[in-house]
């Protein structure tokens, strides 16, 4: 008989994967856990809250904690970023959610001094100006993504990419039409926990954990055209990579 928070949240995850609850179902609250588990009601609630901080779940103060009915996202590296995908006018997100709705919020379109680490991923001098395009990512509704890119103002400042709408195919295809198509793709992830500002950004609880991702683009030389640092709301996706032919 599972005896701990953990134990108990592992056992209610195994449940709502074999359907006992599905998607949107209401999970037994804390007196109903308490009678089934023989637990604190301390313990109970500490079940529920990893199921929530997990995203396996969320809480609606006064009605109670329900299956999430979000979908995760399966992000395929090697597929979004394929020329197949860029160069037929799609954009990169199509390959992650196919027909789902998907929104830009926050979209910001400046140029402004590299950072020293931004200088420094791009092999440009430091302090040299870069084109930012920053934007929070919307799935079903629900923000599950924010992302800031960075690209050489001396390359892109007279293109579509320091224009809010860069176009079919986005920035990647814009590079392309300017001669720096990129290539080779190299990405850094890390799992860690949100400030205060991209909890509210992500709408995900304090203390629950957001995947990190840094993308830099290459071209065929070997030059960095892009950077672009991404924060996931980890509950929301699911990672995939291929390696091999």
């Amino acid at each position: 008989m599972p005896e701990t928070a953990r134990q108990i949240a592992d056992d209610l995850r195994a449940r709502i994967d074999e359907g006992e609850f599905g998607p949107g179902a209401r999970l037994p609250g804390e007196p109903a856990l308490v009678r089934e588990y023989g637990v604190a009601k301390m313990t109970a609630n500490g079940a529920l809250k990893l199921l929530v901080t997990e995203g396996v779940a969320v809480s609606r103060p006064g009605s109670g904690t329900y299956v999430r009915e979000f979908k995760p996202i399966l992000r395929d590296a090697t597929k979004r970023l394929s020329r197949d995908q860029w160069e037929a006018g799609d954009s990169i997100w199509a390959a992650d959610i196919g027909e789902r709705p998907m929104t830009v919020a926050d979209l910001q379109v400046s140029e402004d001094d590299a950072p020293r680490w931004v200088s420094r991923a791009l092999n440009i001098a430091d302090g040299a100006r870069v084109v930012v395009r920053s934007r929070r990512y919307l799935v079903d509704g629900e923000p599950v993504q924010m992302a800031t890119s960075y690209l050489p103002a001396e390359l892109v400042r007279d293109s579509r990419i320091a224009e809010p709408d860069p176009g079919p195919g986005g920035i990647y295809k814009r590079l392309a039409e300017l001669g720096a198509e990129p290539i080779r793709f190299s990405e850094d992830l890390r799992a860690r926990m949100p400030s205060s500002d991209e909890s509210a950004a992500l709408s995900v609880l304090p203390g629950t954990p957001v995947i990190e991702i840094c993308r830099i683009a290459h071209t065929a030389e070997g030059e960095p055209v892009e950077i672009n640092r991404m924060l996931l709301d980890a509950g929301a996706y699911a990672l995939r990579y291929k390696f091999g032919s």
